[in-house]
């Protein structure tokens, strides 16, 4: 499936293409521009109380990881729901599927190349002051009083935590909450660290994820990726 790309997809396209390496294809849509519809299957994995803008995203997301199979070569592939909500992936395939309200990103790869995938899309907004205390640890609130921009950097912590546990799901299968993680960010690389606040087998105590956040296009977006040769643990 090729998507049409707009100006505004096109930047956005741009901004994360770079996080990830020529094995890892990576699509962009906008919920808002009538994407193509979902295959049935998937379809039936909606709630039938699904509100329009739930459809929209819904869609989208599935849109740009269609299109994200076929530019590694794969057949566009119904992308079903498991029982925690999160995607089930053809067989050899690994990704990752992020939506918002004016975008949608999917990452996919050969599970031979990569182990597993996280990306996060989330409007360019800070984060609200009350949702700092569930979202950021006393270390991450210290660092962020002492930012320019702290709204801002919240909203990426927020985002990268979303984006760090995709990726370790793949491997974990385990829920936990925002505190699970505390990250550590380097501003002038664009690059965050992750590091694993108590056991979540098969990452221990102390475990890293490696990720990268961008800012642009109205969007900020963060990915992560554990490489086949990266061990966790």
């Amino acid at each position: 499936m090729t998507l049409v790309l707009t100006a505004e997809n096109t930047n956005r396209l741009a901004l994360v293409r770079p996080m990830f390496g020529d094995d890892v294809a990576v699509a962009v849509t906008n919920p808002l521009d009538a994407p193509p519809p979902p295959f049935a299957a998937e379809l039936a994995c909606l709630s039938p109380n699904a509100v329009d803008k739930r459809r929209q995203e819904f869609a989208a997301g599935r849109a740009a990881a269609h299109a994200a199979m076929t530019d590694l070569g794969w057949p566009a592939h119904p992308i079903l729901v498991g029982q925690k909500r999160a995607p089930i992936w053809p067989a050899g395939l690994t990704g990752s599927i992020t939506h918002t309200r004016s975008c949608a990103m999917a990452v996919v790869a050969r599970c031979k190349d990569v182990q597993a995938l996280g990306i996060d899309v989330e409007e360019d907004q800070p984060l609200s002051d009350d949702l700092l205390p569930s979202i950021c640890t006393d270390h991450e609130q210290a660092w962020l009083r002492l930012q320019a921009n702290p709204g801002q950097l919240a909203k990426v912590i927020f985002s990268a935590k979303e984006a760090a546990y995709k990726c370790q799901y793949t491997l974990s299968q385990r829920f936990f909450g925002f505190g699970g993680m505390e990250l550590d960010l380097d501003l002038t690389q664009g690059q965050f660290q992750a590091s694993f606040t108590a056991d979540q087998p098969p990452f221990l105590r102390g475990s890293t994820i490696d990720g990268r956040f961008a800012i642009g296009a109205g969007v900020i977006v963060t990915t992560a990726e554990l490489r086949n040769n990266e061990i966790p643990g």
